[in-house]
């Protein structure tokens, strides 16, 4: 694979995504582009020093001319919540800073697809959405990938099977809003409370999930994660890594992304996070999943807490 892979952003989960990236097989060049160029030019001569194992691989640590003819753009520029700042602040100063890097970089790569990471993520979907002038299939946000990942960790930690057999998501906002629609929680095509009753039969001792334990677990592992080691970057980074293997792919896949709604579950001009047909061609289209009522009122209480931070802020 020849795949040309830029990242913007060399903080914690940016280099960890280019690391991760540089030990696997996806790209063959990879660019590395941050405002702190000495930052990104020590990321950059670490991770090449690792690459020797593998087949050879470009590393460069770059300006958004070095981003052409890109494939993928990873956007993962932005600056941490402080102590005291709102979380309008934190979205306004974070889409001004998206807002000074679209236009470089998408003269430089009008043709790649875009993955958004930065938080808040959704809001900056959408605001590279509206700024960008791009086809909206280009455009994806990292989404609930990473609450989905944490969900199915939690949910393989206590039912005590492998986390590749549960089918489980998580729907709404990358962010307080979120929940799991558990009436299509899956264990390798067995309903959730079938699962349990089953296991139970066969000796092993599954107590029910706790489902709004399981939803804080989920909301608050990022917090929890901040407050033990200064940072989430891990996680994060295997998730995008695996978004760009499907966006590299020859076929489509299914995943919890964000991109712009247009009346699925009622829901309209906000980017939030539902099943989703991804692929080599970028966003394909939403793919409806059965939910009951109460988890469509849920869905739309998450795209309208999206829609309220929108409204306060300045495009």
């Amino acid at each position: 694979m020849s795949a040309k892979i830029t990242i913007i952003g060399a903080g914690s989960v940016g280099a960890t995504i280019a690391y991760t990236l540089s030990q696997d097989d996806l790209a063959s060049e990879l660019v590395l582009i941050d405002i702190n160029r000495e930052k990104v030019d020590g990321e950059v001569m670490d991770i090449e020093q690792g690459t020797c194992f593998r087949d050879p691989i470009s590393i460069v640590s770059g300006d958004y001319a070095d981003a052409k003819d890109s494939d993928i753009v990873i956007i993962t520029s932005g600056i941490a919540r402080k102590p005291g700042q709102s979380r309008i602040e934190l979205t306004q100063t974070n889409v001004d800073i998206l807002k000074t890097i679209t236009p470089q970089i998408v003269k430089e790569a009008p043709n790649a697809l875009y993955i958004l990471v930065s938080n808040p993520v959704d809001i900056m979907t959408y605001v590279f959405t509206k700024i960008s002038g791009l086809p909206e299939n280009q455009i994806i946000g990292s989404g609930t990938l990473l609450d989905t990942a944490r969900l199915r960790c939690g949910l393989s930690e206590h039912l005590k099977i492998a986390q590749k057999n549960i089918h489980a998501y998580v729907f709404g906002e990358h962010g307080d809003t979120s929940f799991i629609p558990w009436t299509s929680v899956y264990i390798s095509g067995v309903s959730l409370a079938e699962y349990i009753k089953i296991m139970r039969a066969h000796g092993k001792e599954i107590q029910d999930v706790d489902k709004e334990g399981m939803l804080d677990y989920v909301r608050k592992s990022g917090g929890k994660i901040i407050a033990n080691k200064g940072a989430t970057f891990y996680a994060v980074s295997a998730a995008v890594c695996k978004l760009c293997s499907i966006l590299l792919a020859s076929s489509d896949s299914i995943a919890v992304v964000s991109s712009m709604m247009h009346g699925e579950y009622g829901i309209d001009d906000v980017c939030i996070s539902t099943l989703t047909l991804v692929g080599p061609n970028g966003i394909q289209g939403k793919v409806p999943m059965r939910l009951n009522q109460k988890e469509i009122e849920q869905l739309q209480a998450s795209a309208n807490s999206l829609k309220e931070v929108i409204r306060q802020i300045e495009l």
